[in-house]
């Protein structure tokens, strides 16, 4: 167990289809919402830009849970990282896992996905309807998801590097898919990783925005 500042981070096991997937839980004093992360393609739990922005969002007064999708023997299948329907499987596990823990029932949910994991979050999304609050995707794939995009009722936040061509014309098309509340924002001078000065800062306060609206955080928490 690690305290940071008023909150509480707890090194978890998740049980998903026969294994056991590593987690780091942090609860925010008086927390009313929690963030699930859905990491891309090589990432992790210990993804340090993920857990910038998690930092942030326990900032913003919001429980957060980064856990690894995959095994370690899973992850050395390229293949495995761009199965969107395990991805999304393993998440809704997570997500059911979250709303019977006692420290984590009843938190309004939300979504954060990077890469493929936004694919993944947007379909669990689309799942579980009115269950999930707010979704945020940096530098996603929603094109994976398109079938189910439209089906998605919870506010989404897409964001994306000004200089990252490609992802931008694949957010732009999902974006015309989806139907609900949603923004796309695209970061001036930001490739794909959000490598340069101060971009993941404007991620990270674009996602703790989003969140802290959506799931019933107060502004200035």
């Amino acid at each position: 167990m690690k305290v940071i500042d008023r909150a509480v981070e707890l090194q978890v096991a998740i049980p998903l289809d026969g294994e056991v997937h590593k987690g780091a839980l942090t609860l925010a004093a008086g927390a009313r919402g929690i963030v699930l992360f859905a990491h891309g393609s090589g990432s992790s739990r210990l993804s340090t830009r993920n857990r910038f922005v998690a930092e942030r969002l326990v900032d913003a007064g919001l429980a957060t849970l980064l856990f690894d999708l995959l095994t370690e023997i899973e992850d050395r299948d390229y293949a495995m990282r761009f199965d969107i329907e395990l991805l999304t499987r393993r998440l809704l596990g997570a997500t059911t896992w979250v709303r019977e823990q006692a420290g984590t029932q009843g938190l309004a949910l939300g979504y954060f996905g990077a890469s493929t994991g936004a694919a993944a979050a947007l379909k669990a999304a689309a799942a579980l309807g009115d269950t999930v609050r707010a979704v945020v995707s940096r530098g996603g794939r929603p094109d994976l998801a398109m079938a189910e995009l439209p089906e998605v009722r919870a506010p989404v936040l897409l964001i994306v590097g000004g200089n990252d061509d490609v992802v931008i014309e694949l957010n732009q098309s999902a974006y015309a898919r989806l139907t609900g509340r949603k923004e796309l924002h695209i970061v001036p001078g930001a490739t794909h990783l959000f490598e340069e000065p101060g971009t993941l800062d404007e991620v990270a306060n674009l996602a703790a925005g989003w969140f802290a609206r959506h799931l019933g955080v107060a502004q200035g928490n």
